[in-house]
């Protein structure tokens, strides 16, 4: 795996702020969440900056009560409200978990805990919690198959895998829900079933903050890394303004600060990281529109797609890519082609004398006009390629929503990933063709 893809890096660090221009419709009546802050103030935590409230296009979030002040401390949530592996480790697995062996991972311990909280329902200590959790998700492993093959392609590899490791996960902790029977009075097969499994492994992944804990000899050497925080959660995604947000040492809270003024009953959001569409989709299960990190990725096939087959040091341009690291996050932009993609066509088009300059290429040195020419030319080309694979899935897409009803609400959202790189792809042909205005 590479450096900066593990789940570590995955999980939601809170780092952007900022505030929306729609107004919401207060939800602070209805009694979930009137139940929620009973809950959340015997733990010693008040809100009086936000308000839970329904959005046009996002959803539920958080609304601010009062206009906020740049810098201002809008959460404060006590380590008391926080699900980590130190609430699991006190509870009753703790004695479970401590005696496994190998020892589980930091995940399946907040997994088991969260399956276990949900059945048992009123008894348990976090339901005010857990009432307001979504009872499905959308990340790609619990989309239907037939809608994960209209992902585009690099996103449907990812997608399998991630339904694999999922999977595994489910398989490889079989035998530790059977260790806990003696807890429950029902058949562990039927609480810890695959379907209550993940359910919980989305929670973490899409709604966990980053707080590190020690590490503890009962848990397997995976980072220890998760915290579930009430509330905090409800925070909407916005790729925008940085805001300061973690774990205080001194204070014992996880905090967030804004980082610009917010005025009064705006939706307030935080951002998951700076990452593209296909990223959100895959991680959070959701798509962020007018996204500037959201971008149309080139794979090697395509790359070399409009390339003359008759080029003999073709497969040696191809090695020397790979060498380099410029076969990957080739992408199409808001602002056009990238300039590894442009860079990689350039070293693919270097004529036969043209090769011992390869070096040059790499560093960003203009070789003839007729390279630059030829490349952009080839770039145009795959762009339009994308924009007819695009149209035509889109058409596919349109026509599925009038035939597979019970999937609308999933095929929608595979609808809007599309629909947003297409935005992408034109911007990106206008372009290309302005770059190609002065070889004509």
């Amino acid at each position: 795996m590479k450096k900066g893809g593990g789940r570590t890096s995955r999980i939601r660090r809170r780092k952007l702020f900022r505030c929306s221009v729609s107004r919401g419709v207060n939800e602070s009546y209805k009694p979930e969440f009137i139940e929620l802050k009973k809950w959340l103030k015997d733990r010693k935590f008040e809100d009086t900056n936000l308000i839970p409230a329904c959005f046009p296009g996002t959803g539920r979030g958080l609304m601010s009560k009062t206009s906020l002040r740049e810098g201002q401390m809008i959460i404060s949530l006590p380590e008391s409200c926080l699900i980590t592996t130190d609430t699991v480790i006190r509870s009753y697995l703790g004695t479970y978990i401590a005696k496994w062996q190998p020892p589980p991972s930091p995940l399946l311990a907040l997994c088991t805990f969260l399956v276990s909280e949900k059945h048992a329902g009123d008894q348990s200590l976090w339901k005010p919690y857990l009432e307001i959790l979504p009872q499905a998700y959308t990340c790609p492993v619990c989309l239907e198959p037939e809608v994960v093959n209209l992902f585009p392609k690099p996103l449907k590899a990812k997608a399998e895998e991630q339904r694999a490791r999922v999977q595994e996960f489910f398989s490889s902790s079989r035998d530790f829900f059977s260790s806990l029977q003696p807890l429950f009075s029902e058949a562990v097969e039927s609480i810890f079933s695959y379907r209550a499994l993940l359910w919980a492994w989305c929670t973490v992944n899409t709604r966990a903050v980053y707080v590190k804990h020690r590490q503890r000899q009962c848990f397997s050497t995976e980072p220890n890394t998760y915290a579930l925080a009430p509330y905090l959660d409800l925070l909407n995604h916005s790729p925008e303004v940085q805001v300061k947000g973690a774990f205080n040492e001194e204070t014992r809270c996880y905090e967030i600060r804004t980082a610009s003024n917010c005025r009064k009953h705006e939706e307030v959001f935080i951002c998951y990281g700076p990452h593209d569409n296909q990223r959100l989709l895959l991680e959070y299960g959701f798509v962020s529109i007018h996204n500037p990190h959201a971008c149309v990725y080139v794979s090697e096939d395509i790359l070399v797609k409009y390339l003359p087959t008759t080029d003999k040091q073709m497969n040696k341009k191809i090695s020397i890519l790979k060498d380099h690291d410029f076969i990957e996050n080739l992408t199409f932009g808001w602002d056009g082609p990238s300039w590894r993609l442009l860079t990689a066509l350039k070293l693919l088009c270097l004529e036969a004398e043209e090769f011992t300059c390869w070096k040059k290429v790499l560093l960003g040195e203009v070789i003839s006009d007729t390279n630059e020419k030829t490349s952009l030319v080839i770039a145009q080309k795959i762009c339009q390629y994308f924009i007819e694979e695009t149209n035509a899935m889109l058409r596919k897409i349109s026509h599925m929503k009038d035939e597979e009803v019970t999937l609308l609400n999933q095929l929608t959202l595979v609808e809007t990933l599309w629909t947003e790189e297409l935005k992408i792809l034109q911007a990106s042909a206008e372009i290309l063709n302005s770059l190609q205005t002065p070889f004509r």
